[in-house]
């Protein structure tokens, strides 16, 4: 956030991978026309693999549950898939 403020940005909020990609993928659209939604979100980014359980409705995200494991993404998980 201090970076955000530097560089002179209005920094409202900061949020995890795992939820990003939830927003991303339009969840929240899908979520409004049908109710309650709950959402897995696996996010093996550049150097941890994160996991978000989410819950959704009528637009609003609610954090349930987040994990994350520097073990498991970046070079961890390619070297894995190579072997």
């Amino acid at each position: 956030k201090d970076d955000g403020v530097i560089s002179r940005l209005n920094v409202m909020r900061i949020i995890n991978e795992p939820f990003t990609t939830a927003i991303v993928d339009g969840l929240e659209k899908k979520a409004i026309s049908s109710g309650a939604k709950n959402a897995l979100i696996f996010y093996p980014g550049g150097g941890s693999f994160d996991v978000s359980l989410l819950t959704i409705e009528e637009g609003i995200f609610k954090v349930k549950a987040t994990a994350s494991n520097t073990h498991l993404g970046g070079d961890d998980f390619d070297n894995s898939m190579v072997t």
